[in-house]
């Protein structure tokens, strides 16, 4: 799964969006819940840290299994400490990738949520940089 566009959350206006403070059910409402509003900031609900978040889009089908789809926005954290099982943005030979970073024994490896796509070990020879952990997915379900 490759990396197509990159933008920083200083590039959106930060949009006063209600939000309902309630749980949501799959049974019946609770009345109590009703009315209950705030604004809610999506760069403040995804960002922990700005001066290191980045927003990129995905494209490919390799992290389907992670939740992560062709097209999906992924927010990634340049700061976070990349670990062994962390979805990863990873820089390889000049690309970006979006792979589940494991180690096994003392080899590292990048790895796909899909069967289809073998793994890549890290290696001296092969040139990789982690970039950064990805921190949330968002994604519609309506297109």
């Amino acid at each position: 799964m490759q990396i197509t566009e990159i933008h920083t959350p200083s590039q959106y206006e930060a949009q006063g969006i209600s939000l309902m403070w309630c749980s949501v059910s799959a049974g019946f409402p609770s009345p109590a819940d009703d009315y209950v509003e705030s604004p809610l900031s999506l760069d403040e609900l995804v960002t922990r840290r700005p001066e290191s978040t980045f927003f990129v889009r995905a494209s490919g089908e390799s992290m389907i299994g992670a939740g992560i789809r062709d097209r999906d926005v992924l927010v990634i954290d340049r700061v976070e400490e990349p670990r062994s099982g962390a979805v990863v943005i990873a820089m390889v030979g000049g690309e970006m990738l979006v792979k589940r970073l494991s180690k096994s024994g003392e080899r590292w490896l990048l790895e796909a949520a899909n069967p289809s796509y073998q793994p890549i070990e890290i290696t001296e020879e092969l040139e990789c940089v982690i970039w950064g952990v990805v921190t949330h997915v968002l994604h519609t379900f309506v297109s």
